[in-house]
């Protein structure tokens, strides 16, 4: 597993930056203003430094990006990075800029003298987040950067105030480790071990597997595995931080893999389908997360794991499968499976803990990538106060969310001829025909959050807090709408 690099905060101390090897990077504001540490530093490269933010290149920089002066005169270091962050920077500026620093440590070590930011913690934050690399099926030696020191006025209250955050860098380290491992690693019994595991942290975890789900009446979920040489299963990890409170449920989607089963892909780009469980994988970002900082709240985090693959024993179009809830389904596509996955976990929850509100993630459709790119997930609720509360968290993690419509007159789309509903309802509108296939399997006293994250769990290029590959988007947001509402 991946962990985030260590990252110490040290007292400023100007005499230790001559011989500092590696990396320097300094954090400076608009104006190029420098405090003392930031003096000697220029005092040591014989004004380079002030030089440089004296010039049109430091002005022309954006808030969070930097520029580099390489082999300063007077310092052991083999560059000074300049970073440039605005005065009045939010959290999640200031995160940008650390994951800046973040992209490209030294293998000799990395300072940061960040002896005038208010936002140091969240700036130590970004540059662990951007510092994540998915590296063990790489031969060779590992570029293994070196130790990260931050120089700060007052080091205990900004580790202080870090020490959540490096529990939240865990879960989202957690999650983009699980979306980017291979099919062949991350089966559903691979998968299943690596949450039980998770008991060590305080979890309390169970496995229900494909006899018991079939009692439970769980076939539309069991339908999805009929073609998989890898059994299906349900995974349930509590985490029991709040009392008696009842608790919030988190629901992920975890096909393992995705081949479309008999309605089969393209093989253009089916290889990323090993993202098919993002939504799986930001749960267990989540509960991680709630372990490691030992949150106050109640939250149960259920998955199920599924790997769709064609076979003769594989559903195909036109059988008709029977949930949980009781409801039949008329199945037109099987690469529309997560929805089937979902519906019987979803009503599981419900029955079994009788939540005081549900959110679901699933890589659900291409459809929400079409209406919003790779820069928002789609954010479908059946309750106005629930999903605000999300959305405001998201907004406050800097994690793109958008709320989009729902309305009975799409469920006409739905209707079957020779069963209850269909899978599927048309291209049209797909990510909301599919949200409204789910809200038929959430209660009417149930607050739901349906999120379908397709366009945010694997990315094709870098971002300002993740090389390309997984994000782990939700699993910040999540944290956030926890600590923010459930927390007692």
């Amino acid at each position: 597993m991946s962990h985030p690099v260590p990252i110490r905060f040290l007292p400023v101390d100007p005499e230790a930056l001559a011989g500092a090897p590696g990396r320097i990077a300094v954090v400076v504001d608009e104006a190029g203003k420098l405090g003392g540490a930031g003096r000697r530093l220029d005092r040591l490269m014989k004004g380079a430094l002030a030089r440089f933010l004296a010039s049109e290149a430091f002005t022309a920089l954006k808030s969070g990006e930097s520029a580099e002066i390489g082999w300063p005169v007077g310092l052991a270091a083999e560059s000074v990075q300049v970073v440039k962050l605005d005065r009045k920077a939010d959290a999640t500026a200031a995160r940008k800029a650390g994951g800046t620093v973040g992209r490209s440590l030294a293998r000799a070590g990395t300072l940061v003298l960040a002896e005038t930011q208010r936002n140091a913690a969240d700036l130590s934050f970004g540059l662990a987040l951007r510092a994540y690399d998915f590296t063990p099926h790489k031969t060779g030696e590992a570029k293994t950067p070196g130790p990260v020191s931050l120089m700060v006025t007052d080091p205990e209250a900004v580790a202080a105030e870090a020490g959540p955050m490096a529990a939240l860098a865990e879960g989202v380290f957690f999650a983009r480790d699980l979306v980017n491992e291979p099919a062949n690693v991350l089966t559903t019994y691979d998968f299943a071990a690596r949450l039980a595991a998770m008991q060590e942290l305080g979890l309390e975890v169970e496995i229900i597997e494909e006899e018991d789900l079939e009692k439970l009446g769980m076939r539309t979920l069991l339908a999805v595995g009929m073609g998989s040489e890898s059994p299906s299963k349900v995974v349930v990890m509590q985490w029991m931080g709040g009392g008696d409170a009842p608790p919030l449920a988190l629901i992920g989607k975890g096909v393992v893999f995705d081949t479309g089963g008999v309605s089969i892909k393209p093989a253009g780009g089916m290889e990323e389908m090993t993202m098919d469980m993002g939504g799986a994988g930001t749960v267990a970002g989540v509960m991680r997360t709630l372990a490691l900082r030992k949150a106050k709240a109640n939250v149960v985090g259920i998955v199920g794991l599924v790997e769709n693959m064609p076979d003769g024993r594989a559903q195909r179009p036109g059988d008709v499968v029977k949930s949980m809830k009781g409801d039949t389904i008329e199945v037109i596509n099987t690469d529309a499976e997560g929805r089937l996955v979902l519906a019987d976990v979803m009503w599981y929850a419900q029955e079994r803990f009788k939540p005081c509100g549900m959110i679901d993630l699933a890589t659900l459709t291409g459809a929400i990538i079409i209406a919003l790119g790779h820069e928002n997930t789609g954010v479908f609720s059946n309750n106005d106060a629930f999903c605000e509360g999300f959305l405001k968290a998201a907004r406050a993690e800097g994690e793109g969310a958008w709320r989009m419509p729902m309305g009975e007159a799409y469920d006409a789309k739905l209707k079957s001829r020779i069963a209850d509903m269909m899978n599927v309802g048309g291209r049209d509108g797909g990510s909301i025909t599919a949200a409204q296939f789910l809200q038929r399997f959430v209660k009417p006293e149930t607050p739901w959050i349906h999120l379908d994250i397709a366009g945010t769990a694997l990315l094709k290029s870098d971002t300002a807090l993740a090389p390309k590959g997984a994000t782990g988007w939700g699993v910040m947001a999540l944290n956030r709408l926890i600590k923010d509402r459930y927390e007692r």
